[in-house]
């Protein structure tokens, strides 16, 4: 073990612990200057192997509370657009979410180039956080068309997310995707409960009913907490 890199050296008793249950689930770890002094290192040593640990999915962290065992990050497959909250409920955890904006705006010309409307044009906006047993999963940031969803704005999201409504008012014959790693803007930090340093994937989708643009939405998943994937099959 002496041969080894010190961060190595700390990212190994940690997983060892997590592995033997001495941190079980839901446990919070030393923080890092109790594993700094602990294994006479700098902080920076240990932060790394604690960063390393939380984008593996092992830890994940929170502002002003500290750093705990998670469980293995949930699946979602962005090729289908299904219902986070019926994802959620699939696992046997519990859905929860944060209504943070709820308004009719006028388009910008990114947002009206993405539905293909007009400059200026009224649009529904929804800017919403799923959480799953409490923590934050999905940060849902949403522009519609109201021409093809007049109610948006009058659904009790509490009650049901907007990919339900949609789907009921507009069923999806036809979705586009588009994937990037990014960092989190402050407002992301905020909402997703993250820091500035941990990466997260985002999704960009747009989808169609029949002919007709109907939703445009960005998907941010904190990379320590979700895990996106997708199936093809050849013949």
């Amino acid at each position: 073990m002496s041969g080894k890199p010190r961060f190595q050296q700390v990212k190994d008793f940690l997983l060892s612990g997590i592995e033997n249950q001495r941190y079980p689930v839901g446990s919070r770890i030393p923080t890092e200057m109790q594993l700094a002094q602990q294994f006479n290192v700098s902080r920076m040593t240990v932060h790394k192997a604690i960063r390393d640990l939380v984008n593996d999915g092992h830890l994940v962290r929170y502002q002003g509370q500290g750093t705990f065992v998670c469980e293995s990050k949930p699946v979602s497959s962005f090729a289908d657009i299904r219902n986070i909250a019926e994802e959620i409920a699939e696992r046997g955890h519990q859905y929860s979410n944060r209504i943070v904006k709820l308004e009719q705006i006028k388009a910008s010309s990114q947002v009206a180039t993405q539905l293909g409307i007009r400059t200026g044009s009224d649009i529904f906006h929804s800017r919403i956080v799923h959480l799953e047993n409490g923590i934050p999963v999905q940060l849902e940031e949403r522009y519609v068309n109201p021409a093809f969803a007049p109610e948006y704005l009058a659904q009790d999201y509490r009650k049901i997310t907007p990919n339900q409504y949609l789907t009921q008012t507009s069923p999806a014959s036809d979705a586009e995707h588009i994937i990037e790693a990014i960092l989190p803007d402050e407002l992301c930090c905020e909402l997703l409960e993250i820091q500035p340093e941990d990466p997260c994937l985002r999704v960009h989708r747009r989808t169609w009913s029949q002919q007709h643009l109907i939703s445009s939405a960005y998907l941010t998943y904190p990379g320590s907490r979700y895990r996106l994937q997708s199936e093809s099959h050849f013949r």
